[in-house]
C-alpha cells in the first residue's frame, strides 16, 4: 500500500517560517477531508466518474470503512440510518448520471426528515458538461430543491472549501442533506492541499438568537394555562433536548404528546408521556389536542398526519412554536408566541421561568382515554386468544425481549404504524424510520447503516413484505459486510396499508394490492442469512428468543393476518377529534 505521508512538496514562505503543504490530487483532498471531518464509514458504488476518488480511498483503508451497497438508493439510507443512531453525519458515494440520480429518493426522504447527509458524486469532466457527455445528468439542477445546499466543484483547488462548507451545513441548525459534484477532471487535478474547518458562512445564521421577551410570554401563557399540552416533535432529538423536555413537563406537570419522528424522546413508560400524535396515533392525544388552552410545540412542523384538518385544528388554544427553522414558524398554524430558537436553548430558559403547577384533573381526561382506547382495540390487537397472528402481538413480544432498548428501524405502512403504537421505547434516537417522504424499502438499508454507526446495539428492522421487496437486495451488502442486523418481515400477503384505504374508503375494491411473494426465508438464504418462517402463535416467542441469541443477521418472516386493520385511524383530511376506533 503507497505510504500516505510520502507526499511532494513546495515551500511557501509566511512570516519569515518555513511551511510546506503536501501536493495531492483533488480525489485524495476529498478523502482527506472526509478524515478531518471524522467520517469513519461511507456508503457507496463505485463507477466511472468517480473511480479517481475511489482509487484515493483504497490508500486510507485503515481511517475510513467504505460498505459496498447494491444500490446507490441503498447508500442513502444506510447513510441515514448511520446519521440517525450515530448522531454524526451521514456519507454516501456514488457515480455519474444513473448513479447520482439514484440517489434523489433518499436525499429527498433526509430533506424532509432533517437528517444529516453528504453526498459525493463524480461527474464528466468540466470540458464535456452540457455536452450530454456519457452519464452526464446536471445533478446539481435535479437536486437542488431537495438538499439543504449543493455545489458543482470543477477545480481540484477547491475541493477543501466545498467539503468543509457541506458539513458544516449539513450538521448546522436544522440539519439536513448537502450534494457535492465533483467534474473527473478536478479529481485529478493537484494542487498545494490545505484544510479548514468551516464555521462561519456570511448571510448564514443556523442558530438563531434566542429572544428572551418571547421566552418570557411563553411562560406566561404556561403558568395561566389550565389544560397546557406539549407536542414534541423530532427536533428535541436533533437538539438534544430530551431531559430539557422532560423537566418542563415534570416542573408544571403537562402532558406530552410525541410525533411519528419525535418517538424516543420520552421514555413511553415517563407518566406524563400520553401518546403518539397523528393519524393512526392514540386516542387520546388526538381527542383531547381540541381542549388544550396552551399548546407547546416543540421541535415539530405541524404535518398533515398531525393536523388533519387544519381549520378545526386547536380551536382552544394559545400556541407556542419553539422551532429553529423560521420556516416552519406560522407556516400550517400561526403561532401566538413564536420562539424561533435551538429547542435546547429555549427549554432551558423557559423552564427558569415556569411556576411549578398541578394539572392532576386534565392528566386524568388522557387516562381515561386511554383506557378506552385500550378496552376497544389495544388488548384484543396485544393479546389476542385466537385467530392468525396479529402485527401488534409480535411488536409487544420484541419490545418486551429487548426491554425496549433496542434501536427499531421501520419501513412505510401498517407495520410502520403497529411498530410505532406499540414498541415502548426507553432511550433517545431509537425510533429510525421514514416520517415526511413515506419511502418504502427505507428500512432494511437503514437498519443497516444504523448498526453501522452503533455496533454495541441490538438493531431491528421491521419491514412490510412491500416494502421488503423494494430493496431486498441490500443483504448482500449485510452479509459482505457482516452487519449484524435482525430482519422482521410481517408478512400480510398485501400492501397493507393501500388496502386498509382501499376496504375503508372505495368499497373493499383491492385493486393491485394483493401479493405473491417468494419464500423470504429461501431469499435470505440465498445470501447466506439465516432465517426462519413462523406461523403459529405457540411458536413466536421462542422464534423471536432464537432470532436475538443469533450472533450475527438473521431474518423472520412472521405471516400475520391478512385483513387485519391499524386503529385508531384519522380520515384524511378529516379533524382529528373525529379519529376511529374501529
Amino acid at each position: 500500500m503507497q505510504q500516505k505521508d510520502v507526499l511532494p512538496m513546495k515551500p511557501e514562505i509566511a512570516d519569515k517560517q518555513i511551511t510546506v503543504k503536501p501536493v495531492i490530487t483533488g480525489s485524495e483532498a476529498v478523502i482527506r477531508a472526509l478524515v478531518e471531518e471524522g467520517v469513519d464509514t461511507i456508503f457507496g458504488y463505485p463507477g466511472g466518474a468517480i473511480m479517481p476518488i475511489y482509487d484515493a480511498l483504497y490508500d486510507f483503508q485503515d481511517q475510513v470503512r467504505h460498505i459496498l451497497v447494491r444500490h446507490e438508493q441503498g447508500a442513502t439510507h444506510a447513510a441515514q440510518g448511520y446519521a440517525r443512531s450515530s448522531g454524526k453525519v451521514g456519507v454516501a458515494f456514488a457515480t455519474s448520471g444513473p448513479g447520482a440520480t439514484n440517489l434523489v429518493t433518499g436525499l429527498a426522504d433526509a430533506y424532509m426528515d432533517s437528517t444529516p447527509m453528504v453526498c459525493i458524486t463524480g461527474q464528466v469532466a468540466a470540458a464535456l458538461l452540457g455536452t450530454d457527455a456519457f452519464q452526464e445528468t446536471d445533478v446539481i439542477g435535479i437536486t437542488m430543491p431537495i438538499t439543504k445546499w449543493n455545489i458543482q466543484v470543477t477545480r481540484a483547488e477547491d475541493i477543501p472549501g466545498a467539503m468543509a462548507k457541506a458539513f458544516y451545513i449539513a450538521r448546522s441548525g436544522r440539519p439536513g442533506p448537502v450534494l457535492v459534484d465533483i467534474t473527473k477532471n478536478a479529481q485529478f487535478g493537484e494542487f498545494e492541499y490545505e484544510y479548514k474547518k468551516c464555521d462561519y458562512i456570511r448571510s448564514y445564521r443556523p442558530v438563531p438568537e434566542l429572544n428572551l421577551e418571547a421566552v418570557a410570554a411563553a411562560a406566561a401563557l404556561i403558568n395561566s394555562a389550565k389544560k397546557p399540552f406539549i407536542l414534541c416533535g423530532h427536533g428535541v432529538l436533533l437538539s438534544g433536548a430530551e431531559k430539557e423536555l422532560i423537566a418542563l413537563a415534570e416542573k408544571a406537570q403537562i402532558p406530552m404528546g410525541i410525533t411519528l419522528l419525535g418517538l424516543s424522546a420520552v421514555p413511553v413508560d415517563h407518566p406524563l408521556y400520553v401518546g403518539l400524535l397523528g393519524m393512526h396515533g392514540n386516542y387520546g392525544p388526538n381527542m383531547l389536542t381540541g381542549e388544550a388552552d396552551v399548546i407547546i410545540a416543540v421541535g415539530m412542523r405541524f404535518d398533515d398526519r398531525v393536523t388533519g384538518d387544519v381549520e378545526s385544528y386547536v380551536p382552544n388554544a394559545k400556541v407556542i412554536h419553539i422551532e429553529i427553522d423560521a420556516a416552519e414558524i406560522h407556516k400550517i398554524i400561526k403561532a401566538d408566541v413564536p420562539v424561533h430558537a435551538d429547542a435546547k436553548e429555549a427549554l432551558t430558559a423557559l423552564i427558569q421561568q415556569v411556576n411549578p403547577a398541578e394539572h392532576a384533573a386534565w392528566l386524568e381526561e388522557f387516562r381515561a382515554a386511554d383506557k378506552k382506547e385500550y378496552e376497544k382495540v389495544q388488548h384484543a390487537e396485544l393479546y389476542p386468544q385466537e385467530g392468525e397472528l396479529k402485527m401488534a402481538e409480535v411488536i409487544r413480544l420484541i419490545s418486551e425481549k429487548t426491554k425496549g432498548e433496542a434501536v427499531l428501524v421501520t419501513d412505510v405502512g401498517q407495520h410502520q404504524m403497529v411498530a410505532s403504537r406499540y414498541y415502548r421505547f426507553k432511550n433517545p434516537n431509537t425510533n429510525i424510520t421514514s416520517g415526511g417522504m413515506g419511502t418504502m424499502g427505507f428500512s432494511l438499508p437503514a437498519a443497516m447503516g444504523a448498526k453501522t454507526g452503533t455496533p454495541e446495539k441490538e438493531v431491528v428492522a421491521i419491514i412490510g413484505d412491500g416494502c421488503f421487496q423494494m430493496t431486498l437486495q441490500e443483504l448482500a451488502t449485510i452479509h459482505q459486510s457482516q452487519i449484524g442486523v435482525k430482519i422482521v418481515i410481517l408478512n400480510n400477503n398485501f400492501l397493507g396499508m393501500v388496502r386498509q384505504w382501499q376496504q375503508l374508503f372505495f368499497d373493499k375494491r383491492y385493486s393491485s394490492t394483493e401479493m405473491v411473494n417468494p419464500d423470504f426465508v429461501q431469499v435470505a438464504k440465498g445470501f447466506y442469512i439465516p432465517g426462519k418462517k413462523v406461523t403459529a402463535r405457540e411458536d413466536i416467542s421462542a422464534c423471536i428468543d432464537e432470532m436475538l441469541a443469533h450472533q450475527g443477521a438473521y431474518l423472520l418472516e412472521v405471516v400475520v393476518e391478512k385483513e387485519d386493520n391499524v386503529f385508531p385511524m384519522v380520515p384524511a383530511g378529516a379533524p382529528v377529534n373525529t379519529i376511529r376506533l374501529e
